[in-house]
């Protein structure tokens, strides 16, 4: 895979930049291990149904006082995030 090189014209401390640094200094560092990226802005496909229904139940969750979650944690779910682990 091709690195995006338009990285290295952002400004410093800018996010994507800051994300793309981090990952890759994570990968030299743990040479066996796969990172999963999951792009800002990629949408170079259609979306699966799986998220467009999991998407729909999000807002069926959200139009309700009992289901209301708001912002989640900064970290993340720990529900997803053990998701994500499992895959």
């Amino acid at each position: 895979m091709n690195r995006n090189t338009n990285f290295d014209i952002l400004p410093d401390r800018y996010l994507f930049k800051e994300v793309s640094v981090r990952a890759a200094n994570y990968q030299a560092n743990h040479p066996n291990c796969r990172i999963l990226r999951m792009g800002v802005g990629d949408v170079s496909r259609p979306l699966p149904s799986a998220i467009i229904s999991a998407m729909h139940d999000a807002v069926e969750e959200l139009a309700y006082s009992n289901t209301f979650r708001g912002y989640g944690p900064e970290e993340g779910y720990e529900w997803l995030r053990q998701a994500v682990i499992g895959y």
